[in-house]
């Protein structure tokens, strides 16, 4: 993508000032896993894998999982470009592409992920929503390459909501955070309605 002169300015300076900010506030909060009987959480089951969780979780999944290498899929977009950059920093591999921009070329570059061994994360209802509403990319990564799909939910218990299309979360300092694990839904048994029964339930564990 070409992009103005200020565009340019932001990138260079946004990513890096984000980084530092998402590593100071995480370092004053405190997470819970909170996983069904029986589940592992992802960050601990090595790759390959395919998880699925929403948009508003990503500011708080960028320092929880950092450093773990894993591929997750971002649009094609200015903002895009600023997240990607961002989460880059904080270990993370950023793939190209959404529902919306190179969907496609998204899809065959997170196959291509999995298959080198790494986890590999969507925001199902990114990169526009509407919120809390899969689309069909998580399902059809799984399906692409045989796998099951884990989902999971990150909810600070004290945060501020934006009024974005996500109801995006910015966790209040020295918050608890839960992380919930459902079940998995199975390789054989992967559509895109049951991974957002499982994204249902991953939110309805941390309301419990």
């Amino acid at each position: 993508m070409r992009y103005t002169f200020p565009q340019r300015i932001t990138l260079a300076v946004v990513p890096r000032v984000a980084a530092l900010l998402i590593r100071v506030l995480g370092m004053t909060l405190r997470y819970e896993n909170r996983a069904e009987p029986g589940v592992t959480p992802g960050d601990v089951i090595p790759g390959p894998t395919v998880f699925a969780f929403w948009h508003r979780s990503l500011l708080v999944c960028a320092h929880h999982f950092r450093g773990l290498d894993i591929a997750i899929l971002i649009s094609r977009s200015f903002d895009g470009e600023l997240i990607a950059r961002t989460v880059e920093l904080l270990g993370f591999r950023a793939i190209r592409g959404s529902s919306t921009r190179g969907g496609a070329s998204g899809l065959r570059n997170m196959e291509r992920a999995f298959r080198e061994g790494h986890r590999c994360a969507i925001t199902a209802d990114g990169p526009k929503g509407p919120v809390f509403v899969a689309k069909a990319g998580t399902a059809q990564l799984a399906q692409l390459v045989g796998a099951p799909v884990g989902t999971f939910y990150v909810l600070p218990l004290r945060a501020w909501e934006l009024r974005s299309w996500d109801r995006f979360l910015i966790p209040r300092p020295f918050s608890r955070v839960l992380v919930t694990w459902p079940a998995h839904v199975p390789a054989a048994g992967v559509t895109e309605d049951a991974v957002q029964a499982a994204l249902d339930r991953a939110v309805a564990m941390a309301r419990q």
